[in-house]
Formats: C-alpha cells, sequence, structure tokens
C-alpha cells in the first residue's frame, strides 16, 4: 500500500514543493550555504535599511560600502587557503599597519627627501608598491618557514606576529602619521579620481557578461567532452541571466553616484566647462579598489581551482597525513600559503594606505578578526578541507555591511564589536552543525 494513505493534502503538497526545491537545487547546482549567506546579506540589507530610515541601500552608501569591504576582501581571500590546511593567521591586519607604513614611508620620506626624486615622478609609486609587496611577503615566507619546518604551532607564530609587526609599524616612524602619498598611488584608494567612470564601468560590465557567458558555454563542452552530467539548460540561461542581472545592476548602482558639487566645479573649472543651471552630474562609476579586490578574486580562484598547487592544499586540509604519503610536499606547500597570504595582506595595504591618504599606527587594528570571520561566514570549515574564494568576498561585504549599518545607526564601538564577534561565533557553530549534518 502506498505512503501516501497516511498524509493529509498538506502534508503531500508540502512533500512536493520540497521535492521542487530540492529538484532546482539540483539543477542549477546551488550551494545551499552559499544560498544562505546571499539570503543573510539581503536580510541585513533590508533591516538597515528600513531602521537607517531609507539611508542604506543608496548609490552613496553602497558604492562607499564595496570600497570599504575591498582591502578585507582582499585578505579573506588568502586565509581561505590558510584555514583550508586547518592554519590560522592571526597577524595580518598587524601586517597590513607594518607594511602600509612601510609603503607611505617610503614614498613620502624616503624616495623624496633621500634618494631626491621630485613629487608626482611617476616612480614613486611603482617602487613603493613593490616595496610593500616584496616586505610582505618576506615576513609570510618567515612566519610560514617557522610554521612549517619547524614545527611552531600557526596560532602561536602568527599571535606573535600580531604583536611584532604592530610594534614594528610604531617603530618606523616613532608612531608618527605619515602624509600625504604620491597622487598616481591615492587612485588604489577611490574617491572621485580613483574611479573609472560610467562610460567605462559600463565597458567593465558587459566584458564581465561576455565572461560569464563564455564560462557557462565552456564549461558545459568540458562536461560534455569528458562524459559528466550536464545541467539543464534553462539552469545555465538561468544563472547567467542572473549574474549579469547582477553586475549590470553593480554598475548601474556605481553610475548613480555622482561627483560631490565642489569637485564638479573645480573639475569644471580647470576643463573650461559650463556648468548647466540644474547642475553637471559627473558619475563615479565602479572604484578601483573594487576592480583589484575583483582581480584578485578571479586570480585566487584560478589558483585554487586551476593549479597543482591548488589541489595541494585542499588535499592537506582533507588529511594531511594521507597527502604527505602521497607525495606532496606539506611543509614548502605551507611556507607558500603564507608568503601568498603576505602578498595580499600587501595589497590590502596599499588600498588602505591609499584610501586614508596617509600610513597611521592605527591602520589594521582588528582586521584580522574581520578576515577570519569573512573566510568562515564565506563557508571555510575551520576543521580543513573546504572554502571558496567567492564565499570569503561576500563574506566580507556581510561583515562590513554590518559595521557600516551600525555606524550609520550610531551604535558604539563596544557594541559593534560584540556582533561581530557573536556573527563570528554563530557561524562556526552553523558550520559544526553543517558537517555533522553531512
Amino acid at each position: 500500500m502506498s505512503d501516501t494513505t497516511h498524509k493529509t493534502p498538506a502534508d503531500l503538497a508540502r512533500a512536493s514543493e520540497l521535492s521542487a526545491v530540492g529538484r532546482f537545487l539540483k539543477a542549477t547546482e546551488i550551494d545551499t550555504r552559499m544560498l544562505g549567506m546571499l539570503g543573510a546579506l539581503v536580510i541585513i540589507w533590508i533591516g538597515m535599511h528600513i531602521m537607517s530610515g531609507g539611508l542604506f541601500l543608496t548609490p552613496r552608501n553602497l558604492w562607499n560600502l564595496s570600497v570599504q569591504s575591498a582591502s578585507v576582501a582582499v585578505m579573506a581571500t588568502g586565509m581561505v587557503l590558510v584555514i583550508v590546511t586547518r592554519n590560522i593567521d592571526l597577524s595580518v591586519g598587524s601586517i597590513l599597519g607594518f607594511v602600509g607604513m612601510i609603503m607611505g614611508y617610503t614614498q613620502a620620506v624616503y624616495l623624496i627627501q633621500v634618494v631626491g626624486l621630485p613629487l608626482g615622478h611617476p616612480a614613486i609609486w611603482v617602487i613603493a608598491l613593490l616595496v610593500g609587496i616584496a616586505t610582505g611577503a618576506a615576513i609570510g615566507a618567515f612566519q610560514g618557514y617557522i610554521i612549517a619546518y619547524l614545527g611552531v604551532p600557526a596560532f602561536i607564530v602568527t599571535l606573535g606576529g600580531l604583536l611584532i609587526w604592530r610594534g614594528a609599524a610604531w617603530w618606523v616612524t616613532s608612531g608618527q602619521t605619515i602624509a600625504p602619498m604620491d597622487a598616481t598611488f591615492r587612485l588604489m584608494g577611490g574617491g572621485p579620481a580613483g574611479s573609472i567612470g560610467a562610460f567605462w564601468s559600463w565597458v567593465v560590465a558587459v566584458v564581465a557578461c561576455l565572461a560569464i557567458i563564455a564560462m557557462f558555454v565552456s564549461g558545459r563542452a568540458q562536461r560534455r567532452r569528458f562524459g559528466f552530467p550536464l545541467r539543464p539548460v534553462w539552469a545555465e540561461v538561468l544563472l547567467g541571466a542572473v549574474a549579469c542581472a547582477v553586475i549590470l545592476g553593480a554598475a548601474a548602482v556605481a553610475n548613480s553616484y555622482p561627483w560631490p558639487v565642489g569637485i564638479v566645479n573645480q573639475y569644471a573649472q580647470a576643463n573650461n566647462i559650463q556648468v548647466p543651471e540644474g547642475g553637471l552630474f559627473i558619475a563615479h562609476g565602479i572604484a578601483i579598489p573594487v576592480l583589484i579586490a575583483i582581480a584578485v578574486g578571479i586570480v585566487m580562484t584560478f589558483i585554487t581551482t586551476r593549479t597543482r598547487f591548488g589541489r595541494y592544499v585542499f588535499a592537506i586540509g582533507g588529511n594531511p597525513e594521507a597527502a604527505s604519503l602521497a607525495g606532496i610536499n606539506t611543509k614548502w606547500v605551507t611556507l607558500k600559503i603564507f608568503m601568498l597570504m603576505g602578498v595580499l595582506a600587501s595589497i590590502a595595504a596599499a588600498i588602505s594606505t591609499a584610501r586614508l591618504n596617509a600610513a597611521t599606527n592605527a591602520q589594521g587594528t582588528l582586521d584580522e578578526l574581520l578576515t577570519i570571520a569573512a573566510a568562515v561566514i564565506g563557508g571555510t570549515s575551520l576543521a580543513g578541507g573546504s572554502g571558496t574564494i567567492i564565499g570569503a568576498m561576500l563574506g566580507a561585504l556581510l561583515m562590513q555591511s554590518l559595521q557600516s549599518g551600525m555606524v550609520m545607526l550610531n551604535i558604539d564601538t563596544p557594541l559593534q564589536n560584540i556582533v561581530v564577534g557573536a556573527v563570528l561565533v554563530v557561524a562556526v557553530w552553523l558550520d559544526t552543525v553543517y558537517r555533522k549534518r553531512l
């Protein structure tokens, strides 16, 4: 006898609905954890918009939110690899502060006052950036060597690094703030000059959409070539359409945020442009730090999914002993992970320093908490072996949305820290529950 004889019509309808949802998720291959995080982000945005009296979901705030998320998003991509291999890096905020101070000192003091390069020399920002990246890579390699080859736990090494590099940042200039930064260097921080404008924003958006379409077509061809199951055509069309809609929507929002009136008037005067009676509208467009973060995300996704190094990272995280027995040089891979983390912290330092137009001793304070939280909220398991780059970047956006919304609501800093800490604990708890159900 069929089991349906003991079920009410409501039970049958509910089972049919759940079955339909399951079929949809299976056809589209959407990660349920990613879907849940996107749902949480939407809830936070709507909630903050209502509580702020309609100020949160405005072009100005969303544009600023994207710029504020960039540096943490960059570091979160590296933190994924660190946590996947069952390690942790508590020093990234201090490395950001120290490298930012090195970059500031290099361009504002050493190259100008010691070497004698004139202000605005095209080599200043290049040299400062290269020095900063080299410093970050050296710090990462140093910490990675101690962890991998000397066997000191990553928690202890990076906890020591948190204190050492924060103190070293103060030592560079005896606690003094260094400003201003080179004009070209400042472009990496955003602002009216550090954005690409409306036309190029639409160009970037259209190219991104074409790239997504090409990726779906290529992926389908690869699956057919190797005999893997194919997603339904409707599922791929839906996913591509949603992705393109999000990209074009983001470009539209960026192009809806105009330059401040004062800067517009200065620009018009400098270029002999007649300002209309209603004012001149010049769109910011997509900010350069956001483009940097997206580029880092693409490169890191390629590294984790398409290279031997990426496969080794996840193999080590899944089972370190088996990875070692399989011939993977786990120590060398671990050292390279921390070196890469140092490079990414340096890129984040460049974005942060350029945005502030100064190198300060407070830079990067508590950024290690935000970075780790972003990776964990984005689906990276502290037990190792699983995590995604896109998830970590969305986690960074979620964390920054919380902080930005709380600032907009005039919530005191101590309470903000309480909320961020609580969110991190809840994220780890949800990860534990999720893994138990697997």
